[in-house]
């Protein structure tokens, strides 16, 4: 049973996260929501992503914590535009949080921006933002029972990814048990393994990317030439 409260702060959040999604369209802005558990590696994954991007695709984050702007500062020396959110108490950002971020933001040259969400893998992946596609980081330092705990999260998924692949020899991680289980209950989305700190596997990450980049961009480009 859903209590009626809970169901009128969804649907006002899934209302504002609609509007969110109108105004990236309107500006062609591809947007990615950056899931993972606390220690999964999502800054170095994002840092690494936006080395190998920035020189041809634009970008902007917006960083979600409790407190602090530790990795928002390390974003920053990338020499690309960032905003932090500090949620508080709160476990997880909501599309009103993202709307407010606009006011920070210089999104006329904007191509993408990652949401790099509040480490959790229950709370956020309740809320939508006004993403085009949800990424889900794990790493192998976590376990490969994740699946198993938190189904819902890696449901909703659009791509899975698995760092730290570098340190499978060095933890107790079983990799195709971690597949079986992903697509059994998610089975028509993409499973990527790499380590963001040797750039093994990296290149899979990127070339997917920028293909979705590149299709997103050319079809609301075409529709708003044309509206």
């Amino acid at each position: 049973m859903i209590v009626p409260v809970m169901a009128d702060i969804m649907n006002a959040n899934n209302l504002l996260a609609e509007q969110n999604r109108k105004y990236f369209d309107e500006k062609s802005i591809y947007v990615v929501n950056l899931l993972a558990s606390p220690g999964a590696g999502k800054t170095t994954f994002l840092e690494e992503t936006i080395r190998r991007i920035k020189s041809n695709i634009p970008v902007a984050v917006i960083e979600g914590d409790l407190a602090s702007d530790v990795d928002a500062l390390r974003i920053e020396k990338l020499g690309v535009q960032v905003v932090q959110i500090n949620t508080g108490k709160g476990c997880h950002l909501n599309a009103a949080m993202i709307q407010k971020s606009f006011e920070s933001l210089k999104l006329e040259t904007i191509h993408v921006i990652f949401i790099e969400n509040v480490g959790n893998l229950v709370c956020p992946a309740g809320y939508k933002l006004g993403e085009n596609v949800t990424v889900l980081l794990t790493s192998t330092t976590e376990g490969d029972d994740k699946i198993l705990k938190y189904p819902p999260v890696f449901q909703m998924a659009n791509l899975l990814i698995v760092n730290k692949i570098d340190l499978m020899p060095y933890v107790d991680y079983d990799l195709e048990r971690l597949k079986k289980e992903f697509i059994r209950i998610n089975p028509k989305t993409r499973l990527l393994s790499l380590s963001s700190k040797t750039g093994e596997g990296f290149d899979d990450w990127i070339d997917w990317l920028k293909n979705e980049i590149f299709v997103f961009r050319r079809k609301t480009l075409y529709e708003n030439c044309n509206a």
